[in-house]
């Protein structure tokens, strides 16, 4: 699984870095950004948490 974020979309809301901060972190902007493109399997509950708490629907996962 890949993470892909879309910082166009990104609102700054914080949601994916405190629900997964090994994956997420912010410019200083606060906009998205993905550290770990390729979570492993211990993250990725915690990407798919932040894929529904994000408020923009900027973040998903591919194959």
């Amino acid at each position: 699984m890949r993470v892909v974020a879309n910082p166009r979309g990104c609102i700054g809301a914080g949601q994916c870095v405190i629900t997964a901060p090994n994956v997420f972190d912010q410019d200083e902007d606060g906009i998205v950004v993905v550290i770990e493109e390729r979570p492993g399997d211990a993250d990725l509950a915690d990407v798919r948490d932040a894929l529904d708490l994000c408020p923009s629907q900027s973040l998903a996962l591919t194959n």
